[in-house]
């Protein structure tokens, strides 16, 4: 790594003579990329000095309007806060400008050069440094789901699976697992494998999943959560931009029909000691791993409901809460157990770690990690103990308990004293009120199915 940040944006410049400007990104809470634009010329003084954002980025909305209740808009005049390049992120990005164009990541800081509470990755590095206090470092990696879409609606205006660019034939079954369907998306692939290359991101996998035009892309552990929690984000930005190109547009949310399996967002967490040894991982070799492991998983199941609106963060997310689709409705867990809300996989002793299968892929991966951790973090301190592992169909064996309502997921939030030492009153204060004020907008909207069943016959 250069030994001055303005060192990594010259040498940047210095290999990519085509660049001609670069996006400055930064996650807000929906985890959609805001920021700027700057010419070539502007980067090093972008990496000498920062630029500078209005904090109320954070106060957007789905739409990117200001949600005043957040008290980060007029209230406080709007000011600015300095943004800071992330090491290691300036990239170019293929897809964009025949190659012309790159990005970086950004966080932002508050006014005395210290991390500003509400950034999503700065509320991460936070939770990250009170586990390492501790002597561990977590490990991570992320997965993540998402449907390719034709660009074309249907005739009642909905979105609808692609055609395949091999047979022309639109997708209509679920084919989960297959390699053909891969064939025939090979190219679409292939270049978000390039792009991914070019951007060194770690890509592990790329499977088929379980709907039409329904796919999964992997990334390779990491034992730096930030780092890996940026791959998550730049990937989603890549899958979108290498569709585009395709001819395709790609969603990442929850549940975009309402009869197939939604996207998730699964996260793979292990924990290392100072030593470098894997704490979850048991000398006699039980797949259930350690008592650490055990008071991890505790820590998980404990602060999972109020976790909801974290998990869950819109109107759409909640919509993948339905039975029988491999989507978590309790606290549960087990071991090599799709059916349940933390899984402990199958696999090598030294590799032993748990799986997270709750959140939705419209989740911001920077929130879903830190809320994790501040749950594992949680078990471990208080030495919690979880219920029994559940063998076999968790579905059959307990009720869904978690909440499917987004008001009482944001009040089960408010009212956790777990949650809100661990991430912060500030953050979730305007994480609160942003949510709520998205929320009361999506009430004022009424549905078609509304009108049809109700309209007439009440």
């Amino acid at each position: 790594m250069p030994s001055h940040p303005v060192d990594e944006a010259r040498d940047f410049l210095a290999r990519h003579p085509d660049i001609a400007s670069i996006d400055l990104l930064i996650s807000d809470l929906n985890g959609v990329m805001r920021g700027k634009r700057i010419p070539r010329g502007n980067l090093e003084k972008a990496f000498e000095h920062g630029i500078n954002l209005p904090a109320s980025v954070f106060a957007l909305d789905i739409l990117g309007n200001t949600v005043e209740a957040t008290g980060l808009g007029l209230e406080t005049g709007d000011g600015d806060r300095v943004c800071r390049p992330v090491p290691g992120t300036l990239m170019s990005t293929p897809w964009l400008r025949d190659g012309r164009q790159a990005q970086v990541l950004m966080t932002m800081e508050d006014g005395h050069g210290g991390p500003y509470p509400v950034d999503p990755r700065q509320l991460l590095a936070g939770v990250l440094g009170r586990l390492r206090g501790s002597g561990l470092t977590p490990v991570v990696a992320v997965e993540m789901e998402f449907y390719l879409v034709d660009r074309a609606r249907n005739e009642l205006g909905m979105i609808q699976p692609p055609c395949s660019p091999a047979t022309g034939e639109r997708a209509s079954h679920s084919q989960l697992y297959s390699i053909s369907e891969l064939d025939e998306y090979a190219d679409f692939l292939e270049d978000v494998h390039a792009a991914a290359e070019a951007q060194a991101l770690p890509l592990d996998t790329a499977l088929k999943e379980c709907a039409p035009g329904q796919f999964e892309i992997n990334l390779i552990h990491c034992d730096d959560a930030l780092a890996a929690c940026d791959s998550a984000v730049l990937l989603k930005r890549l899958i979108k931009g290498v569709a585009l190109q395709h001819g395709f547009e790609a969603t990442f949310m929850a549940k975009p029909y309402g009869q197939e399996a939604g996207n998730g967002t699964h996260v793979h967490i292990s924990l290392l000691d100072d030593d470098g040894r894997n704490v979850f991982a048991a000398e006699d070799g039980d797949p259930l791993g350690t008592p650490a492991l055990k008071q991890a998983v505790a820590g998980l199941l404990a602060m999972m409901p109020a976790s909801m609106a974290l998990f869950a963060p819109n109107l759409n997310s909640f919509r993948r809460f339905q039975p029988g689709l491999y989507v978590p409705m309790a606290p549960t867990w087990g071991f090599d157990n799709r059916s349940v809300a933390v899984r402990i996989p199958s696999g090598p002793n030294a590799a032993r770690r748990l799986e997270h299968r709750v959140a939705g892929a419209d989740v911001n991966p920077y929130l879903l990690v830190a809320t994790l951790l501040a749950a594992i973090d949680h078990g471990l301190q208080q030495r919690l103990t979880p219920p029994p592992a559940i063998t076999g169909n968790a579905y059959d064996q307990v009720a869904p308990s978690l909440t499917n309502s987004w008001s009482q997921a944001l009040d089960l939030l408010e009212e956790s004293d777990a949650l809100t030492e661990a991430l912060g009153p500030e953050f979730l204060r305007v994480f609160l009120a942003n949510r709520r004020a998205e929320r009361d907008q999506a009430m004022q909207a009424v549905s078609k199915l509304e009108y049809d069943w109700y309209l007439r016959h009440v």
